[in-house]
């Protein structure tokens, strides 16, 4: 199970990272038709990446990984969210979906026992 917890964590840093360094001008296009303005844009991305960083910082301080993930799922839940406003097709929310399942999953390995 820790193995498939490290895999989700790196899963989900290495897919936000690819998506918000190196496919930056799909971002923006996506951005400019949702309506949301440049600045949320990128504080959004600033906070994506940082999360992502902390998801990898996770693998050795686990005390990170529930505010990191729950975090991080629902920045997935608001991009649903605007998948639906401009009526996408489904294909679009497929990436963000998946996204936010592996950040419940990181977050529920990480709950303490009561």
């Amino acid at each position: 199970m820790e193995k498939l917890l490290i895999v989700s964590q790196i899963t989900v840093a290495t897919s936000v990272i690819i998506v918000w360094v190196f496919r930056r001008k799909n971002i923006i296009i996506e951005f400019e038709q949702y309506g949301i303005s440049n600045t949320i844009r990128d504080i959004v991305g600033a906070v994506k990446i940082s999360l992502a960083t902390i998801l990898i910082l996770g693998i050795w301080h686990k005390e990170f990984l529930i505010l990191s993930s729950l975090s991080m799922a629902f920045l997935m839940i608001c991009a649903q969210y605007f998948h639906v406003k401009v009526s996408n097709p489904f294909n679009k929310f497929i990436p963000s979906l998946c996204l936010l399942i592996l950040c419940l999953f990181i977050a529920t390995k990480n709950l303490p026992l009561i």
